[in-house]
């Protein structure tokens, strides 16, 4: 049975990831220590961001760890370099 923290982390997650993102990874199941994981990497890269901080970064950095963890990623610190080389290369309007 999983914990609290887990399922308000999965609810973080899903919250997070509702709309556009979701449909990608609409099939993805990860255990809750991955969740733990995921979340480390996008709080941790969040706050190497300046402030302010828009739901479009969160939302492509999300997206990105999600996308590297779903390809069998399981370090934090990985999910997270990919995540910011990602949203750095991202063309802007």
């Amino acid at each position: 049975m999983p914990d609290a923290s887990a399922s308000l982390r999965a609810v973080h997650w899903l919250l997070l990831l509702f709309g556009a993102v979701m449909k990608d990874f609409s099939e993805a199941t990860f255990v809750p220590e991955m969740v733990d994981v995921m979340t480390e990497a996008l709080d941790a890269s969040v706050a190497t961001l300046p402030h302010p901080v828009s739901s479009t970064q969160v939302n492509l950095l999300a997206e990105s760890i999600l996308r590297t963890a779903q390809s069998g990623e399981r370090d934090p610190v990985v999910l997270q370099r990919m995540a910011l080389l990602e949203l750095q290369i991202i063309p802007r309007d």
